[in-house]
């Protein structure tokens, strides 16, 4: 499974090469809520992301990144951090010139021992703050799998286009 993940990761950046005009990569800071907020003090983010132009205002595209949450001191023995590797369907709809809304649906994997991953979704809303560069705020979600558990997480960043 991990390989077929690599092969996937990989073909996703060399077709982004390829096609740079709709490739875009980004870094979050990630803040958990909910049940991972007990667990979890921050999480760091990468997001690759290619998007097809399907209207003048709507874009959809594929996704994918690496995400990982940090455990909080006092559990530090106990476990690891929770990393996850989501690969998903994007899709962005621009409400105006300089802001767009939209979201990403598919499967996260899970990275670390015993973390199986799980449905991947995540609400995003972004604002252009120049020609390559917009701000996002995205609310995570993973529905682990095998698990009455969601990973959630609130999330800022920025993403650059290439």
């Amino acid at each position: 499974m991990k390989k077929l993940l690599l092969v996937a990761v990989f073909a996703l950046i060399g077709f982004g090469v390829q096609a740079q005009d709709g490739f875009k990569i980004g870094v979050n800071a990630q803040l958990p809520v909910g049940d991972a907020a007990d667990v979890y003090s921050f999480g760091l983010s990468l997001d690759l992301v290619y998007m097809f132009e399907v209207s003048e205002s709507f874009d959809a595209g594929i996704t994918t990144g690496f995400s990982n949450a940090f455990l909080k001191s006092e559990f530090k023995d106990f476990g690891d951090p929770a990393q996850f590797i989501p690969i998903a369907a994007a899709a962005r709809f621009k409400a105006t010139e300089d802001f767009s809304i939209g979201a990403d649906l598919g499967y996260a994997l899970g990275i670390n021992d015993g973390n199986d991953g799980g449905f991947y979704y995540r609400p995003i809303v972004g604002y252009d703050i120049s020609e390559m560069a917009q701000l996002t705020l995205s609310y995570s979600g993973i529905s682990v799998k095998d698990a009455d558990f969601t990973f959630s997480t609130i999330n800022l960043g920025v993403l650059f286009s290439l």
